[in-house]
């Protein structure tokens, strides 16, 4: 190990490989080898990093997988010319958010087989990842704020203890990957049309019953979803309450059906009404007549083929959730709509 230092540090070395040297901590004149790009530490058994690291000042990656970590050392917050950063494998329980803060050139980040419960909302600081993968952690949720990186092309947060994610996991129009395979979810946000580039998808071994609507737009190419709750087309006998719609849910879709011209006075004076305005941004549009409302009426399936319908491999059928705004829509002739109901 020795000689391997010194070769690295008297040959001016760009990277260095420790790997399985059995190092409990870091050699301290690691730091001066000045012109260290790639620094590999991976299955050793260290437990922290000196604050001498700091003068690596040019270190674009590191592993640090399989040792013996119990927190982010605080020192990586300074290396601010990282863009690959491995931990995997270690007994990391939080990220602190002043690391997040020097980190803003990452692109990669790997926190897999730990035991992280929450990432904290600075992690909107590293605007430049593009992969993060949290695999195996005790998550319990996602922060808003992961909505801001909008490089990620791929997140992986499989095995976690996960019951939602945030809507604005959606402003991530990169994504070509999202794992979150073995969670809690029931349902997951709509909205999910604007992945626009999502290819993979793997929600397999969650609690979900249906998919989001207009979910069958996604350009998938592969999409695992075995061991959920999908509900099933069985006809069952019911009864059809008589529609009563509230004053407020009238005067809504008014103002909605008004706001779409752009002539109409209600356009125009609408944006001087935040408050209607956000109580506004809630509404949904009927599948069938595409007129808008506020309230759901009605929550519905249509039952959508793999194959045919998403130019899948598979020929299954999967329950995409449809939203209805009247008995007129759901009894119109032609169309598959199932309303969902519970025993």
């Amino acid at each position: 190990m020795t000689e391997s230092v010194l070769t690295a540090l008297y040959g001016n070395a760009t990277s260095l490989n420790l790997t399985c040297k059995k190092l409990k901590a870091v050699p301290t004149c690691v730091s001066t080898i000045a012109n260290l790009s790639v620094l590999l530490l991976n299955n050793n058994s260290i437990g922290g990093l000196p604050a001498k690291l700091r003068a690596l000042r040019h270190l674009a990656e590191l592993n640090l997988g399989n040792n013996a970590l119990n927190e982010v050392p605080a020192v990586l917050g300074h290396l601010e010319s990282l863009k690959k950063l491995y931990l995997f494998s270690n007994q990391i329980t939080a990220v602190p958010p002043d690391v997040m803060d020097g980190l803003r050139n990452l692109v990669v980040l790997n926190l897999n087989h730990n035991r992280i419960q929450r990432l904290p909302p600075e992690i909107k600081s590293l605007s430049r990842l593009r992969h993060l993968s949290v695999l195996d952690n005790k998550l319990e949720e996602v922060p808003v704020e992961l909505g801001h990186l909008t490089e990620l092309t791929e997140i992986n947060l499989t095995c976690n203890n996960l019951s939602w994610l945030p809507p604005q996991l959606y402003q991530c129009k990169d994504l070509t990957k999202l794992h979150v395979a073995r969670n809690k979810l029931t349902r997951l946000p709509e909205g999910i049309g604007s992945l626009a580039k999502l290819q993979v998808l793997d929600v397999a071994g969650n609690k979900l019953c249906m998919f989001p609507v207009e979910f069958h737009l996604l350009p998938l190419r592969k999409l695992y979803y075995e061991g959920n709750r999908f509900v099933r087309c069985e006809p069952m006998s019911s009864v059809q309450d008589v529609e009563v719609l509230t004053l407020k849910e009238l005067a809504a879709r008014f103002v909605l059906q008004e706001d779409r011209k752009q002539s109409s006075l209600v356009h125009m004076m609408l944006p001087h009404y935040p408050t209607l305005t956000a109580l506004l941004d809630n509404c949904s549009c009927c599948a069938f007549c595409q007129k808008p409302f506020l309230g759901t009426w009605l929550e519905c399936v249509h039952f959508i083929n793999l194959k045919k319908d998403m130019k899948m491999k598979s020929s299954r059928t999967i329950p995409v959730r449809a939203l209805l705004c009247s008995h007129k829509c759901f009894n119109m002739a032609g169309y598959s709509y199932y309303g969902v109901a519970t025993r």
